[in-house]
């Protein structure tokens, strides 16, 4: 029985570290805890230290991809904003909780983090305990509709499933071509689409 919980680190680890949004790793959690009927708050540590290491390796390779595909000025640009976050200590903190409480995908918020070189440590206490809290709650609530399986099963492509998946392009978006320096230092909203090399 051992394996289903390496397949639990494996499957949440892969669905946190790919550079778009992804389905929320609680939905390989939640499938495989009822599938094989595994105790629920191994589940939950384990799936957490998942994509923990996930969102870890994303921080740690987004830099070099995008040191290879964005302008060197958008790139200066998601850094500038990285700056400004850390401006803000505990309240970018308590943001980052509130946000890996919502049932947003947090792909941009990593993807933005690692372009701007704020290093994981700063980011990833925060979403800790947001993701340990949301997975807890999320995967709680579905041990006891572990009698509706094919119900959870096709509920992947749930209308919030789709609504979270459209937020998180737009918030990829967002990052990606809001000029943030001009928006920041001058209160002027620009979008800039130039920004592949």
């Amino acid at each position: 029985m051992w394996w289903q919980y390496i397949a639990v680190f494996l499957g949440a680890l892969l669905f946190d570290v790919v550079p778009i949004p992804f389905p929320p790793a609680f939905t390989i959690m939640l499938f495989l805890q009822i599938k094989y009927h595994l105790n629920i708050w191994l589940v939950i540590a384990i799936g957490v230290m998942g994509s923990i290491l996930g969102r870890y390796i994303l921080t740690l390779y987004i830099p070099l991809i995008a040191g290879k595909i964005f302008k060197e000025s958008k790139n200066e640009d998601i850094q500038f904003l990285g700056e400004k976050m850390k401006e803000k200590g505990w309240k970018s903190q308590m943001a980052i909780i509130a946000y890996s409480l919502l049932p947003l995908p947090t792909t941009p918020l990593f993807l933005a983090g690692g372009m701007a070189k704020i290093k994981p440590l700063y980011i990833i206490p925060a979403f800790f305990i947001g993701k340990f809290v949301s997975d807890t709650i999320v995967i709680n609530l579905g041990k006891y509709t572990s009698e509706n399986t094919q119900n959870i099963i096709d509920g992947v492509l749930s209308w919030k499933t789709i609504t979270s998946f459209i937020t998180g392009i737009l918030f990829v978006f967002f990052i990606l071509f809001i000029d943030w320096r001009s928006l920041i230092q001058k209160n002027k909203f620009r979008l800039n689409f130039r920004i592949w090399k």
